[in-house]
């Protein structure tokens, strides 16, 4: 039996309209599922992302606007969804923390720990911050009691509140991750992880009172208390309707991938491995964590103001460009730059001379010399020139691929790019477009042209975790259906298939228009 995995992002709150930054997330986990579905096969891969929508923020930002909570995070989850498959995020479920079925699973998981003697009642005064929507210590703030993540006051409360056992389970998610060193990846968030958790650990609150905050999760124990939001949300990576499956417990959650950004690291490293085994779950398998995109050199956030549209920017390039731009400039775990000048520069140079004029170049003169036929075998005998070529062509989707799994997107555009870049060589080198002026030398051309299209047609299929819908018009070109776009080097087009004319796939863009 195929290994079965499940691919989460991480559940948007949903207290403002989706940007960049959010998208960067959602279009990573979508090329990673993209990618195991194509080695596992789709039935084997399940896909989720969703919003969260509880919470004293989603309050404000509802009342700010005239409406109703409910009405609020109607209005705004259908934003994050329509953006997010507007980019083409292929999620399988899209989960709401308001949906019914979830808060009744989160009641279930409440139930089940409080069973188990892992939640209790006291009272307590701690530092809150309204925007983090969490109690800090006085070691983790600031100077003069300001929050480390929105650089604002927080204030005292003092109220009695639900804790979890926290501290009872430190030492078993420590030893977790000492023993699979890449449960946390990159390694330098491994390394943030075990230092969050090498110190006792103050209990977590997870409890609101009604008095206080009435928009969330009631407890199945207590009608005078709300869940708190984030031991809410962490349950809607679970409560869909995949889990209904016996078999996903125990089978298929422990090969989760998380993907989140760092600032939820320790809300996923040190609370959520902690609310699992509280509830008697087995972990998860990957934490991939990646740093801030940022706009102008500072993070794009909600909060900060500092945000850009995905939709305006799918609009105007279409949503391949942005997908192949943010997974081709940004290096996963590290912060990166959007730049809209960076942007088009990439377009110009890798898509539109790269990539476009290839698929250009190669169709129209197998339009002109041969009315479209392949009239050669692809990978077939040949000369040194070309069977440096056809290995340059097998070698690329085994190398993107194994990048794609290491979370090096990046890394794996270029072992797509060092295909591109032999390919456009070749056509110097080899001068098809010289050679078919003499009849005789029409049969050369045809083997140069053969090899070429289906180098084309593995580019293609390559770059389809990462550019979907361009993937998808290259392999339409070339007359294939999904049984043959998909297979290695020399087994897609023959001998006898007909491509079809080129067309522009990528204009270039003048930067003046751009600047208008």
């Amino acid at each position: 039996m195929a290994e079965r995995i499940h691919i989460t992002t991480a559940i948007f709150y949903c207290n403002g309209a989706p940007h960049v930054g959010s998208a960067y997330e959602a279009l990573a986990a979508d090329v990673f599922a993209r990618h195991q579905r194509r080695k596992l096969g789709r039935e084997n891969v399940s896909f989720l992302s969703g919003t969260d929508e509880h919470g004293d923020k989603i309050r404000r930002a509802a009342l700010a606007q005239g409406l109703t909570p409910q009405a609020y995070t109607d209005k705004m989850s259908a934003l994050f969804d329509e953006a997010f498959r507007g980019l083409g995020v292929s999620y399988d479920y899209w989960v709401r923390t308001t949906d019914g079925v979830h808060q009744e699973w989160v009641r279930e998981m409440l139930r089940r720990t409080h069973a188990r003697g892992d939640i209790y009642f006291r009272d307590y005064e701690g530092q809150y911050c309204v925007d983090c929507e969490r109690f800090y210590t006085d070691k983790e703030l600031l100077p003069a009691n300001v929050c480390p993540v929105h650089h604002r006051p927080v204030e005292l409360i003092s109220e009695g509140n639900y804790f979890l056992r926290l501290e009872k389970y430190r030492e078993q998610v420590l030893e977790h991750i000492r023993r699979n060193p890449d449960f946390i990846r990159p390694e330098r968030y491994r390394n943030e992880a075990l230092n969050m958790l090498a110190e006792p650990l103050a209990d977590l609150c997870i409890s609101r009172p009604k008095s206080r905050l009435d928009w969330g999760v009631e407890l199945p124990f207590d009608s005078n208390y709300i869940t708190y939001v984030w031991y809410d949300a962490f349950w809607a990576y679970v409560s869909h309707p995949a889990s209904r499956d016996p078999e996903f417990r125990d089978k298929v959650w422990p090969n989760t991938e998380h993907f989140i950004g760092k600032d939820i690291l320790k809300t996923h490293a040190v609370y959520w491995p902690a609310i699992l085994l509280a509830a008697d779950w087995p972990l998860f398998k990957h934490l991939n964590v990646h740093g801030w995109l940022n706009f102008g050199g500072a993070r794009m956030s909600k909060s900060s103001g500092n945000v850009r549209d995905p939709v305006s920017y799918e609009q105007a390039f279409g949503a391949d460009v942005l997908r192949y731009f943010v997974m081709r400039e940004v290096v996963y775990g590290l912060d990166g730059d959007f730049s809209e000048e960076r942007l088009v520069e990439r377009y110009n140079a890798e898509l539109a001379n790269d990539l476009g004029n290839l698929a250009s170049r190669v169709l129209a003169m197998a339009a002109r010399y041969f009315q479209g036929e392949i009239t050669a075998t692809p990978g077939a005998g040949g000369e040194e020139i070309d069977r440096n070529l056809c290995e340059a062509f097998r070698a690329a989707p085994a190398r993107a691929g194994a990048m794609v799994d290491e979370l090096a997107f990046n890394r794996g555009l270029d072992a797509v790019w060092q295909a591109l870049d032999a390919a456009n060589k070749y056509i110097v080198a080899t001068s098809p477009f010289t050679l078919a002026k003499d009849p005789d030398k029409l049969p050369r051309v045809a083997q140069i042209l053969a090899h070429l299209l289906e180098g084309l047609r593995v580019i293609a299929a390559t770059l389809e975790p990462f550019m979907p819908r361009q993937a998808q018009k290259i392999l339409d070109l070339l007359g294939l259906d999904e049984a043959a776009a998909y297979v290695p080097f020399g087994a897609g087009l023959k001998r006898g298939d007909r491509v079809k004319p080129a067309l522009a796939l990528f204009p270039r863009i003048d930067k003046k228009d751009r600047a208008k």
